[in-house]
């Protein structure tokens, strides 16, 4: 609870959100605290959170509608993709009498191409999609060994096949 007010209000939708999360990336819940303020940051409409408060109120959740979820230890196939969120204030009029550009919070996401969620980038509209690849697929990797990359235009990139390229390389070098 702050200190001289309401207690913030965390949206049971949202604290679901937050509880796949963690449950997907096997966050601790500091951790997850943590996640909760960047993005307050990047959309300050988004409530930060502690994380005994999200503790409580997860551990309340029937989480096995995401038991299917669960690492298996086969090489994954991932598809990669990003989504922008409209981050403005005032309904935009802000952007109609300055003229400021409207800003974006872009998700990137790695799926295993038959269940998964493996990994979560949160970034700003200035860093182009195919910056963001290398980051998204070494969390990818920590859940698993990636053996196919699926990713649209927004991914083509000389670095990002080079990349690919040489991960190849070096796990057909590897011993078995």
């Amino acid at each position: 609870m702050r200190e001289g007010g309401r207690p913030y209000v965390l949206t049971d939708g949202y604290v679901e959100f937050l509880a796949v999360v963690r449950y997907l990336f096997c966050f601790p819940y500091r951790q997850l605290e943590g996640f909760t303020r960047a993005l307050n940051r990047l959309v300050p409409r988004l409530p930060s959170a502690d994380y005994s408060g999200l503790r409580r109120r997860i551990l309340g959740l029937d989480l096995s509608l995401y038991e299917s979820l669960k690492l298996s230890g086969e090489p994954v196939v991932i598809a990669v993709d990003s989504t922008g969120v409209s981050v403005h204030k005032a309904g935009g009029w802000v952007e109609r009498k300055h003229g400021e550009k409207k800003q974006y919070v872009k998700i990137h996401l790695a799926v295993d191409a038959r269940t998964k969620a493996l990994a979560l980038l949160v970034i700003t509209d200035g860093i182009h999609d195919s910056r963001a690849f290398p980051e998204l697929l070494r969390k990818a990797e920590r859940r698993g060994r990636v053996s196919r990359v699926y990713a649209d235009g927004a991914y083509d990139s000389s670095k990002v096949y080079r990349l690919l390229e040489e991960k190849r390389d070096r796990s057909r070098h590897k011993a078995p």
